[in-house]
């Protein structure tokens, strides 16, 4: 599935489908075919899709963190999409959609998490991964899933290609301390958006455990499980992810 890429001064990012909004926030390793079943799914059934290519690469040095990244989606929801948005956030990408959420309520219609992290997570560690050890890294992408054949080679060459660049090495290491020093349990119960709760039972990235505390600080959230399924819900499990998410939005028309 091929979509067109849209560039401007500020933002580059994906656009398909007409109706309510929804913004879509990777996780650090994630991309754009970690959700084309979602954007095809939800672009035809009238929401209109953004993908904005987060910049975490691109930040200065001193701003490479969570925070800075939620202020560059709070500019895209203002400056691109023109109303409040359903923000669906995978790894990172959910950590970044509670920052925002706090930061900002008036830009989020609903909040949807999936293997979110901003509790606890496991990841490459604080230091450089093994780099030049693809098998490493084919592990480490493998473990990612529950089925470990969703961890394609197009995959690894992607995260392969990332840890071997020295500055986008640099920059995941910092963004990953970011999730960790930043950590969201004193400020969970003071959101008041209505919170979708979507999470793979075998999740080892952020456990199952990460889901239920998220569920019992959230005031108003809704829990619900996929099984043999990872981190990336969404990815590896898409038609139960987006049938439970879809039923979701429509319950709370």
């Amino acid at each position: 599935m091929i979509f067109k890429t849209k560039k401007k001064k500020k933002f580059t990012f994906i656009q398909e489908g007409e109706g309510k909004p929804i913004v879509l926030l990777q996780g650090l390793m994630g991309g754009l075919s970690n959700f084309t079943l979602l954007i095809d799914f939800f672009s035809k059934r009238g929401y209109r899709v953004y993908f904005p290519n987060l910049p975490i690469y691109d930040l200065p040095i001193l701003n490479t963190n969570l925070s800075s990244l939620a202020k560059y989606v709070a500019k895209f929801i203002e400056e691109e999409v023109g109303e409040p948005a359903i923000v669906i956030g995978n790894s990172m990408g959910g950590h970044v959609g509670l920052i925002l959420t706090l930061a900002r309520p008036d830009l989020v219609r609903y909040l949807v998490l999936t293997g979110s992290s901003g509790l606890y997570e496991r990841s490459f560690g604080d230091s450089f991964p093994r780099k030049n050890d693809r098998d490493y890294i084919r592990k480490k992408a493998e473990e990612v899933f529950y089925d470990p054949s969703v961890a394609t080679e197009d995959l690894v060459d992607e995260v392969f290609s990332v840890v071997n660049d020295r500055s986008k090495g640099i920059k995941t290491v910092m963004l990953a301390r970011s999730a960790i020093k930043h950590n969201m349990e004193p400020e969970l119960h003071k959101i008041t958006t209505p919170t979708c709760i979507i999470w793979g039972k075998q999740d080892n990235v952020t456990p199952p455990e990460v889901a239920i505390e998220m569920d019992r600080l959230i005031p108003d959230s809704d829990l619900f499980w996929i099984d043999k399924c990872g981190h990336a819900a969404m990815m590896e499990k898409p038609e139960s992810f987006n049938e439970i998410l879809y039923d979701w939005l429509k319950s709370r028309e």
